[in-house]
């Protein structure tokens, strides 16, 4: 346990100080965030901040990785090499998402990654993340039914698209919760925070400190984005974290839990989904804005009530899901 906070620390002052060089970076190259001009009104002021900070994130990860690695190489080989296929996933899901913002932000190209070419990239991420953890980790391919608490073993066919179709879903509902300062951040450190827990509770080391060095990233990263927020995530931190959340879940064996620990982005996607469906059937709206974080905005929310409210409901529905597998 003592190593586990040492890794988080090691994170959330890693992850600060590299917000303090990359944030200036940002601003000089003038990588700032555009907003559209149907949202709210009141994030129109926003334009010109500095996104595209899922970069720090990166960095921080990827250093307080290393330091775990080199630490338990020597001693517990096995343990450090476990770190690789979920550092590697959550990156390659980051750097989709790069490459997306790059385009937007340097490029100035508005459109970035076509949908299609976007969804392609996660989609080989996650085949090379699921087939990996199926041909080469010896987790089989149980999956563990909350309140039941029972595991129930699906066949490779079943198995694996499944779990892809639960990265896919999850990539994409932890970015369209990134819409007000600090809510996707806050929203997924109480989500890997209880991940990190389930890893205590069934001693899988590799999760703990994975789940160890996310949350200290999540609180370095939040220092910088808290509403006033100085930096935005952009889709190089949204699909990062949304990676992180799935990959760690599909190792615990546990990605039905996301249903329960994950409901507050899965609301967000089913919002998008309702308005537009409804919209195309009747053309008119259910909410005033999607996802569903910007009708409460168009409500009169301020968005610290919404982090707060968001946060609070995944805090109780993470205690309601740790309480279903023990």
């Amino acid at each position: 346990m003592e190593f586990q906070l040492k890794i988080l620390l090691i994170s959330f002052i890693g992850t600060m100080l590299i917000g303090l060089i990359v944030i200036p970076i940002l601003r000089y190259l003038k990588v700032g965030q555009s907003e559209r001009e149907d949202g709210p009104k009141s994030h129109l002021k926003k334009s010109g901040t500095p996104t595209m900070g899922g970069i720090m994130m990166a960095i921080g990860i990827i250093g307080a990785t290393i330091f775990a690695f080199l630490h338990y190489i020597g001693k517990e080989p096995e343990t450090g090499l476990k770190l690789i296929p979920l550092i590697g996933a959550s990156i390659g899901f980051g750097l989709i998402g790069f490459i997306d913002d790059f385009k937007k932000v340097i490029l100035r190209n508005t459109d970035g990654l076509s949908p299609s070419k976007k969804m392609f990239g996660l989609l080989i991420i996650s085949i090379l993340y699921v087939v990996y953890l199926n041909r080469f980790s010896g987790l089989g391919t149980d999956i563990l039914i909350p309140f039941v608490n029972k595991y129930v073993t699906l066949p490779v066919y079943i198995y694996i698209p499944f779990c892809i179709i639960v990265m896919l879903a999850t990539t994409n509902a932890i970015n369209l919760t990134d819409g007000v300062d600090g809510l996707a951040t806050t929203v997924t450190l109480v989500i890997v925070t209880t991940l990190t827990a389930i890893g205590i509770i069934f001693d899988v080391k590799e999760i703990i400190i994975y789940g160890s060095i996310i949350c200290g990233t999540c609180l370095g990263f939040l220092a910088f984005n808290l509403n006033k927020a100085k930096v935005f995530m952009g889709d190089t931190g949204s699909l990062l974290l949304g990676g992180v959340v799935s990959c760690c879940a599909i190792y615990l064996k546990m990605p039905l839990l996301l249903l329960i620990i994950a409901a507050v982005p899965v609301l967000e996607t089913l919002s998008v989904i309702i308005q537009v469906a409804y919209y195309k059937r009747t053309k008119k709206r259910i909410f005033k804005m999607t996802p569903i974080h910007h009708h409460f905005e168009l409500c009169g929310w301020r968005e610290n009530k919404i982090v707060a409210v968001f946060s609070g409901v995944t805090l109780i529905l993470c205690l309601i899901g740790l309480i279903s597998i023990i």
